[in-house]
């Protein structure tokens, strides 16, 4: 005698598939946009403050003389319109902010990183702009460099110079090399 066929259930139904959101699908453009706002709400709530962080203290005025009206702060200071640079431009920043968050780079390294085409690729003059309107202490990224190529290569005091101030190497200014080669120690 056979047994009767055991009942076989269907499958569950597959959950309907979530799509990712747009933070987790592009988490850097996320990031990049947030710093973008912030860069750009920061001056202006700056300017709408007056520019100053805490108010200066009031003086007392002689008892003789009578106090004048002080003039309105809006009067004496107009507001400067926020800059305002095309998207080129502020991709050319955030990129060269990028660039040297992680590797030293000399100003005409940086320049010819980003714009070429086997690099970034942003004009020449987007480069330039963004290298302009960013705050670096290029003394400080070829003192840098000069640790980079120590803890990979040997070099006399000589050599680490030309290496640092060639066109060929890191493109620093000769007075630059100077100063990371005697801040290294050579």
């Amino acid at each position: 005698m056979t047994s009767p066929n055991p009942t076989i259930t269907p499958p569950a139904p597959a959950a309907p598939e979530r799509k990712k959101s747009a933070l987790r699908r592009h988490p850097w453009r996320t990031f990049f946009g947030t710093v973008a706002v912030l860069a750009i709400a920061g001056p202006i709530a700056s300017a709408a403050s007056g520019g100053a962080s805490s108010p200066a203290p009031a003086s007392k005025p002689a008892a003789s003389a009578p106090a004048a009206p002080a003039p309105s702060s809006a009067a004496a200071k107009p507001a400067k319109p926020a800059p305002h640079y095309t998207v080129s431009q502020q991709q050319a920043i955030g990129s060269a902010q990028d660039y040297l968050s992680y590797q030293a780079f000399s100003r005409k390294g940086l320049i010819e990183q980003l714009s070429s085409k086997y690099g970034e690729g942003f004009s020449r003059a987007d480069a330039t702009f963004a290298i302009n309107h960013i705050k670096v202490d290029w003394n400080k990224e070829a003192v840098q460099s000069a640790k980079d190529y120590l803890s990979t290569q040997h070099f006399s005091r000589a050599g680490l110079i030309e290496q640092l101030s060639s066109s060929f190497g890191a493109g620093f200014t000769k007075a630059q090399a100077i100063y990371a080669v005697n801040h290294v120690g050579l």
